[in-house]
């Protein structure tokens, strides 16, 4: 597919004027993932009618509803579930999952698994603030040890669910993160993802500054995402906060990018065999 330039890209022809105003916080970086999400839809060229989005529960759940593209809004933890139908059915579309920590790790982290196991051609965007923020700031399978939330008053003593190690063991052929502060290199990032054939997971580091942000002393919108050159890649911005966002030093980019077998093709020629032999 042609690229088209960043000069020709305007979000409004991609999303539905007439659900807005969005209900996302202010200082939310899902807002953020979304542009960079379109962004990389422009410059591919898939048409809305090409193009299908599937959500679920949660703050990143709702972002699907913004786009004016084939989209569906699913119950908690089963986009991957739905999409895994959908891209069988109509290898046609370009099949996008947004989902969340909570959504696609906790109640759907079985589908995570067999998602990437199977390596059907989808891409699947993870939106990353560590908390369950439209439920009630709940804690997450990524909210980082000693971080406060409704369920972890005290301070959360679980360890964190890497979820890019996990989509790789379970054979994810694609798999990277990247943080919202980093745009242009997360368009890239949704870039390569989409145009890979085969099973894509992207975690995107995003914030809360509502639910998360604030019950941590985390400071607004600015001072997280900013947070995040210090906690995400020390070694390059020299750790230029105190207590950064996630001191865990999480990398960013591709992590995983091979080529086997997809899912969809396999399973349609096999279909072909089985029929023939019937046939004969």
């Amino acid at each position: 597919m042609s690229e088209k330039s960043i000069e020709s890209f305007n979000i409004r022809d991609y999303l539905r004027e007439d659900m807005f105003p969005h209900f996302l916080c202010p200082g939310c970086g899902h807002g953020i993932a979304m542009r960079a999400l379109l962004w990389a839809i422009h410059e591919l060229e898939i048409s809305n009618d090409n193009l299908a989005i599937v959500s679920g529960i949660g703050c990143s759940g709702r972002i699907g509803a913004y786009v004016d593209a084939n989209t569906f809004h699913v119950t908690h933890g089963r986009p991957l579930a739905f999409a895994t139908g959908l891209a069988l059915s109509r290898p046609d579309l370009k099949v996008v999952v947004i989902t969340g920590d909570g959504d696609c790790l906790a109640i759907g982290g079985n589908h995570l698994i067999h998602a990437c196991r199977r390596n059907l051609n989808m891409t699947c965007m993870m939106l990353n603030n560590e908390v369950y923020g439209m439920t009630g700031g709940q804690a997450s399978p990524t909210t980082s040890a000693t971080r406060y939330t409704t369920t972890s008053p005290t301070g959360s003593i679980e360890p964190v669910f890497n979820a890019c190690d996990l989509a790789a063991a379970a054979g994810a052929s694609f798999v990277g993160r990247e943080v919202t502060l980093q745009t242009p290199a997360l368009k890239n990032l949704l870039h390569q993802a989409i145009d890979h054939d085969g099973f894509s997971f992207v975690e995107v580091i995003s914030d809360c500054t509502e639910i998360f942000g604030r019950k941590n002393d985390l400071g607004d919108s600015p001072e997280m995402i900013l947070s995040q050159k210090g906690s995400m890649r020390p070694d390059s911005y020299g750790n230029v906060v105190d207590e950064p966002f996630r001191p865990n030093h999480m990398k960013t980019g591709v992590f995983v990018e091979t080529d086997r077998a997809e899912y969809g093709a396999v399973y349609r020629d096999h279909a072909k065999a089985v029929q023939a032999r019937a046939g004969a």
